[in-house]
């Protein structure tokens, strides 16, 4: 029975592991969220303020409103993670060891220099 649970969680390890999707799929993501929020825009610039007198012409621009204002949220959060997981954290990571270094630098001067 052990042998089996460890075999079934090494089952659901394998099953849940996280995947990277590809790069093609972020593009067409982004080129579709893009084209929906500019189709979105199309469709409220289009629309006659003199319908708004007829709640039944709302439905259309309620809905392009509802798609358009998802679609753009949703392009935002897109490139603000790939910005957070772009290559900026080496960059990061690469500054602090450089300014550790150069206070390592100047602190081991300071000492030298107050001996002297």
């Amino acid at each position: 029975m052990s042998e089996a649970a460890h075999s079934f969680e090494g089952l659901l390890r394998e099953a849940l592991a996280p995947v990277e999707p590809p790069a093609a799929m972020a593009e067409r993501l982004e080129s579709t969220l893009t084209s929906i929020t500019a189709m979105a825009a199309d469709e409220l610039e289009a629309w006659e303020l003199s319908a708004m007198r007829d709640p039944r012409n709302w439905a259309r621009p309620a809905a392009a409103v509802v798609a358009g204002g998802t679609a753009g949220a949703v392009l935002v959060l897109l490139r603000a993670r790939r910005r957070a997981s772009g290559p900026t954290p080496a960059l990061e990571g690469m500054r602090d060891s450089a300014e550790r270094a150069v206070r390592d630098i100047a602190r081991e001067t300071r000492k030298l220099l107050g001996e002297r």
